[in-house]
C-alpha cells in the first residue's frame, strides 16, 4: 500500500497470532490511525452491504481478521462501537429534539397558510384576467372582517359598564271592603273586614313592543328590595300596625303583595317601597349633592362628578399631581385642606347613604256606597336593563353565522387549491411540449432527488454500484480502519477472559 502523510512506516515487532498454522498476517501498529475527516456523503451500496467476508489468502476460515457478516456500512463506524449509553442517550433526545422542531415549524406553517389560502398567484391572475374582481372581493372581506372584529371588541366593551334605560312602573293600590253577615255567627265573616292589594306593571313603550314577545314579564317584587306598609298605629296597636317584606335570597318572586285586617272605618296607610338599584346607589350628603349636582347615584358615577369638579376648577396640585388642593366648599365637606386622590373613596364613604324610598300615601275607604272596591295608580320611574344589551350578547354568543362563514371559507379554499393544482399541471404539460428530452432529464433529476429526501438515503447510491468508485485513495485506508477496528475489539475481549480465569 502506497504510504501516505502521517501514516507509521515502521509497524511494531509481530506479535503471536492467534492461527499460528496459517501464513502470519501483516501487522497493524497497535496505536490509533490519525483521525481523518468523514468523507461527505459516503454510504456503501445496498449490494455492498449484502457481500458476505471470505477468507483472505493465507488465512484459515477461523480468523479473527475474516469479517462476520456484511460489511461494515460505514468505514468510521467500527470507531462508535465503543460509544457510552449516556452519549447514546444524548443522541437520541437531540434528535427528538429536532423532530419535534419540525413538527412545529410544520404547524406554523400550515396555520400561516390559512391566511394566504385564498390568494390566486400573480401567474394565474395574468392567464385569467377576470380573476381581479375575485381579488378585489378579498380585499373588501379583510376591511369588513376587519371592521367587524372592531366592532365586537367595542360590543364587549360596553357589556362590562351597566346599560340601562328608563321605564314607568304603574302601581295599583286596591282595597275591597267585606262586610260583616249577620246571619253567620262564627268564622271569618261574621265580622267585617277589608284587603289591601299592591300590585304593578311596566307600561309599553315603543321598544319594548319590538322586543321579543315570547320572554316572559318581570315580576313585581324583583323592582324592590323591601316593602313596608304603615297602618293606623291608634287603630291597630303598636304591635300589629306595620306589614314588612324584605328580600332575602330564598325570596319566591310574586307579581303582588295582600294584607287583610279586620275593620269597618277608614284607614290611613304608608306605603314604603325601597327600590333594588343594580348596580347599588347611594344618596349624597346633601351639601355634596349641591355641589355636584347629583342626587343619588352610583359610587363610579359619584367618583367621576367628583374629578370632574376638580378638573374644572383646577384644584389638582401642580407639583404633587396626586394631592388635590380643596377649596372652601371642599373644605366644609371633607374638613380637611389637602387630601390624595387615593383618599377620595374613603372620605366618600362618610357622605353617601342609602337611597330615600317611594313614599305612598294611600287611605283604604270602607265606608260609603261605592266603597265595595277602590283602587287608585301612581307612576314611578325605575332602571331596567337595555334591551339592547340582549341582543348584543345574542351578536357575540351566536355562532351560526361564523360556521356558515367558515363553512364557506372552505369551499373557497378549496376552489383555489383546485386553481393551483390545475395551474401546475399547466406549466408541467406546457414545459414537456417545450423541449421533451431537456424536461424528461431535469424531471428525473428532480425525482431522484425527492427519492433521497424521501428514504433518507445518504451518498451517491448510482456511483456505489460502479466497481471504480472502490478504488479511490481513502478506500484502502477505510478497509485498514475495519480491520484494525476488528482487531482491537477482539483483543479487549480475549485480555477480559484471561484476567477472569487468571483471577
Amino acid at each position: 500500500m502506497a504510504s501516505r502523510p502521517n501514516f507509521p512506516q515502521n509497524p511494531m515487532p509481530p506479535q503471536p497470532r492467534f492461527n499460528p498454522q496459517g501464513t502470519p498476517m501483516r501487522q497493524f501498529p497497535p496505536q490509533g490511525y490519525p483521525v481523518t475527516p468523514q468523507r461527505p456523503g459516503y454510504a456503501p451500496s445496498p449490494q455492498m452491504t449484502q457481500m458476505q467476508g471470505t477468507p483472505r489468502m493465507g488465512m484459515s476460515g477461523g480468523g479473527i481478521a475474516r469479517p462476520q457478516g456484511g460489511m461494515h456500512p460505514h468505514p468510521y463506524s467500527a470507531m462508535h462501537r465503543g460509544m457510552s449509553p449516556a452519549m447514546q442517550a444524548a443522541i437520541d433526545r437531540k434528535r427528538q429534539m429536532q423532530q419535534d422542531s419540525r413538527t412545529m415549524h410544520m404547524n406554523k406553517a400550515k396555520k400561516k397558510k390559512k391566511i394566504a389560502d385564498k390568494i390566486l398567484s400573480q401567474r394565474v391572475r395574468d392567464l385569467v384576467p377576470e380573476s381581479q374582481a375575485y381579488m378585489d372581493l378579498l380585499s373588501f372581506e379583510r376591511k369588513l372582517d376587519s371592521t367587524i372584529m372592531r366592532k365586537r371588541l367595542d360590543i364587549q366593551e360596553a357589556l362590562k359598564r351597566p346599560m340601562k334605560q328608563k321605564r314607568k312602573l304603574r302601581i295599583f293600590i286596591s282595597n275591597t271592603f267585606y262586610p260583616a253577615k249577620p246571619d253567620v255567627e262564627d268564622g271569618d265573616d261574621s265580622i267585617a273586614s277589608w284587603e289591601l292589594r299592591v300590585e304593578g306593571r311596566l307600561l309599553e313603550d315603543g321598544s319594548s313592543k319590538s322586543s321579543d314577545p315570547s320572554k316572559g314579564k318581570r315580576k313585581f317584587s324583583t323592582f324592590f328590595k323591601s316593602l313596608v306598609i304603615e297602618l293606623d298605629k291608634d287603630l291597630y296597636g303598636p304591635d300589629n300596625h306595620l306589614v314588612e317584606w324584605h328580600r332575602t335570597q330564598s325570596t319566591n318572586e310574586t307579581d303582588g303583595f295582600q294584607v287583610k285586617r279586620p275593620g269597618d272605618r277608614n284607614v290611613k296607610c304608608t306605603v314604603l317601597l325601597m327600590l333594588d338599584y343594580q348596580p347599588m346607589q347611594f344618596k349624597l350628603d346633601p351639601r355634596l349633592a349641591r355641589l355636584l349636582g347629583v342626587h343619588t347615584q352610583t359610587r363610579p358615577v359619584i367618583i367621576n362628578a367628583l374629578w370632574q369638579y376638580i378638573k374644572t376648577h383646577k384644584l389638582q396640585d401642580k407639583h404633587e399631581r396626586e394631592y388635590i388642593n380643596c377649596d372652601k366648599y371642599l373644605q366644609q365637606i371633607f374638613q380637611v385642606t389637602r387630601m390624595k386622590f387615593a383618599e377620595i373613596p374613603q372620605r366618600l364613604h362618610a357622605l353617601l347613604m342609602p337611597p330615600d324610598p317611594i313614599v305612598i300615601n294611600h287611605m283604604i275607604t270602607v265606608e260609603g256606597p261605592d266603597a265595595a272596591k277602590k283602587t287608585a295608580c301612581y307612576d314611578i320611574d325605575v332602571e331596567v336593563d337595555d334591551t339592547l344589551k340582549q341582543q348584543m350578547s345574542s351578536f357575540l354568543l351566536s355562532t351560526q353565522s361564523q360556521q356558515e362563514i367558515q363553512s364557506l371559507d372552505n369551499k373557497i379554499h378549496e376552489t383555489v387549491e383546485t386553481i393551483n393544482q390545475l395551474k401546475t399541471n399547466r406549466e408541467f404539460l406546457l414545459c414537456f411540449a417545450k423541449d421533451p428530452q431537456e424536461f424528461i432529464n431535469n424531471w428525473l433529476v428532480s425525482q431522484t432527488r425527492d427519492l433521497k429526501t424521501m428514504t433518507d438515503v445518504v451518498g451517491n447510491p448510482e456511483e456505489e454500484r460502479h466497481a471504480d468508485y472502490y478504488y479511490q485513495p481513502w478506500a484502502q485506508e477505510a478497509v485498514c480502519r475495519y480491520f484494525y477496528g476488528k482487531v482491537q475489539q477482539r483483543r479487549v475481549e480475549l485480555e477480559q477472559a484471561l484476567g477472569i480465569r487468571n483471577a
